[in-house]
């Protein structure tokens, strides 16, 4: 019902015992409970005592963590007093809620609001947790806005809990006294989340997604320990925005040390959006009638349509495992629970539409007990929560790689590539048996190699942002492409002949490498998974000499500008840090630039001619050191 008189009146006339105010609940009703953190606990609390009163009562709520366990009275009924129905589109397999999986209805949050407006899902009673009146009787959702709001507008009867310890939170989260029908005064801490715990490989995840952050990017991110790793990783960037699902004590850090602006979102400037909070105390104390944050319900925070408005969007959310084509599950995982991951699928299509938005999936490479790879062939035990078609960036441990526009078998080459080494000869074996790689694909040694993050670095040269890298299993057709657009006269120099083909087993030792004994340097531009490849460099060890023999190549338009200084001096320092005792060279006594690059190392070159050409020799150490 909705109250037309004085709203102080209103409240004062239908303040109650939260015990009388259960009872205006009736068998066979639907109860919608607020979710989250923002669950109001003593309401749940006396709903789950008086709960041997009613019988089929169905509750829905987002997947949650209970503070009360009504999934277990249901359990225990055999569903007769209590039944669950909880909002989530996760693959629901982790064993935290594996007893739950039956009340689990998979949907996109974005469409839970239409759902519930349109009484398609009618409810009768919905149980919130709001702030006490303000003097103009309007009262704050605080940190569970999400789908509340929507449930609160479309419920028959709706019962508050008025706790004094909600924050008041600014944006589209208010209700009026006059909307609710019953308050229910009652003061108690709101559930907060546990410190996620550090693990080593959310750390090296978040050192590569933070390379695909660039400064002015407005970001979602799931939560979980690899989404804590990935904003503490952040600190280096400037201008960052929000617009998300969950706010973290995380992200309120970064707001605090001027990483997080929102200057640059292109929409709602300034404002730091969100629909939901879970954290501590002191993330909701901070919440509180701060005027750069603003929360929404889901409708409009999970709608792709206004996602799409911000600048750079980045959509970063935790995967439980990919297939070889693509195909993602995922999971509410210990510590991130709360609400699921329903809103997954909503931003990446969003950060799609977005100007000069990406969608970044992370996981682990293997599973807690590192005996399982969360790379698969197949997925033949999960639901696929993202489809193949709407994954871009797919990161773990092992480097990250861009599935977007690719082939199954270019697909199935870069999940190998980022999978942990124990499982990449089964993922190949599987991937050929699958008819994913074609015949003439064998597995060599080197692809079990771990790539060298600590050898990629960015260089600004002429206002363009080139990268110089290890090269990747990735990188066979852009450097086909490399040396074909090379001219006759680069050609011979690298080659030492004319050569107008450069199939993939004519070039396999410059694209397979393990990194030490072999290793090839690539300066590219544009962005990952599409780069052109200016400048290639690479060297390969004698193994009776320990000197390892180096080669360029460098696109005609990026000669002269410094390429290959660069990469040399990478070379150098990477051989020498693997052991290898100095560098050579074959080239003609026509390539002086070839001798200039030697003799730009910080070693003592030797030089010899004979007939037509030069030997070229660079020792990292004196003969008597």
């Amino acid at each position: 019902m909705t109250s037309t008189g004085y709203w102080a009146d209103h409240y004062q006339e239908n303040r109650m015992a939260a015990d009388k105010a259960i009872l205006k609940i009736h068998s066979g009703q639907r109860i919608f409970i607020g979710s989250s953190c923002g669950e109001p606990q003593h309401l749940v609390k006396k709903l789950a005592d008086a709960s041997i009163r009613f019988t089929d009562l169905e509750i829905i709520r987002l997947f949650s963590k209970e503070s009360t366990s009504l999934s277990k009275i249901a359990e225990k009924s055999k569903s007769q007093n209590l039944n669950i129905r909880s909002f989530y589109l996760g693959s629901a397999n982790s064993q935290s809620f594996q007893g739950d999986r039956r009340f689990i209805t998979p949907i996109n949050i974005s469409d839970v609001h239409r759902l519930i407006k349109s009484r398609l899902l009618p409810i009768q009673v919905a149980l919130i947790q709001v702030t006490p009146p303000d003097d103009f009787g309007w009262m704050s959702l605080g940190i569970s806005v999400d789908i509340t709001e929507s449930a609160a507008k479309a419920a028959d009867i709706v019962i508050a809990q008025v706790n004094r310890n909600m924050p008041r939170v600014l944006g589209r989260s208010y209700i009026h006294v006059n909307d609710i029908d019953y308050f229910v005064e009652h003061d108690e801490p709101l559930i907060e989340a546990k410190k996620y715990p550090d693990v080593e490989m959310a750390d090296m995840i978040a050192r590569y997604v933070s390379r695909l952050i660039d400064d002015g990017s407005t970001m979602q991110m799931s939560l979980g320990t690899t989404s804590e790793a990935n904003l503490r990783a952040m600190m280096q960037k400037n201008d960052l925005g929000i617009h998300t699902q969950f706010l973290t004590n995380t992200i309120m850090k970064l707001v605090s040390m001027g990483v997080i602006t929102n200057k640059k979102k292109g929409y709602n400037e300034g404002k730091l959006i969100a629909s939901n909070a879970i954290g501590n105390k002191d993330l909701y104390d901070l919440l509180d009638n701060n005027a750069a944050i603003e929360f929404h319900p889901s409708k409009y925070v999970n709608d792709p349509r206004v996602i799409s408005r911000n600048n750079k969007m980045v959509a970063m959310n935790v995967g439980r495992e990919i297939d070889l084509t693509g195909q993602v599950a995922a999971d509410a995982l210990p510590f991130n629970n709360f609400s699921g991951i329903t809103g997954m699928l909503d931003f990446f299509r969003g950060a799609a539409m977005s100007k000069g938005g990406k969608s970044i999936l992370m996981l682990t490479s293997t599973k807690s007990n590192i005996r399982e790879s969360r790379i698969v062939p197949r997925l033949t035990d999960s639901a696929v929560v993202v489809p193949r078609s709407e994954v871009q960036y797919v990161v773990t441990e092992y480097g990250s790689v861009n599935l977007f526009g690719k082939s199954f078998q270019e697909r199935a080459i870069a999940l190998i590539s980022i999978a942990h080494p124990d499982f990449r000869d089964m993922l190949f074996d599987e991937a050929k048996e699958m008819g994913l790689l074609g015949p003439e694909r064998s597995l060599k040694e080197e692809m079990h190699s771990i790539y060298p993050l600590k050898l990629e670095e960015i260089h600004v040269i002429d206002n363009k942002k080139i990268t110089f890298r290890p090269v990747k299993l990735t990188d066979e057709r852009f450097i086909q492409e490399h040396y074909y657009s090379l001219d006759k006269v680069d050609v011979v120099s690298r080659f030492f002949n004319e050569r107008t083909s450069f199939v993939s087993k004519q070039i396999e030792n410059t694209f397979i490498i393990d990194y030490h004994r072999d290793l090839t340097i690539v300066a590219v531009e544009g962005e990952p998974g599409f780069e052109r490849i200016l400048a290639v460099g690479e060297y390969y060890l004698d193994p009776d000499s320990n000197m390892a023999e180096i080669a360029f190549s460098v696109v005609k338009k990026w000669q002269g500008r410094g390429l290959s200084t660069i990469v040399i001096k990478k070379l150098a320092e990477a051989a020498r840090e693997s052991g290898i005792a100095g560098l050579t060279a074959y080239t003609s006594t026509s390539n002086k630039g070839m001798v200039k690059l030697f003799n730009l190392l910080d070693y003592e070159v030797s030089v010899k001619t004979e007939d037509n050409m030069i030997s070229l020799t660079c020792k990292f150490q004196k003969e008597n050191e």
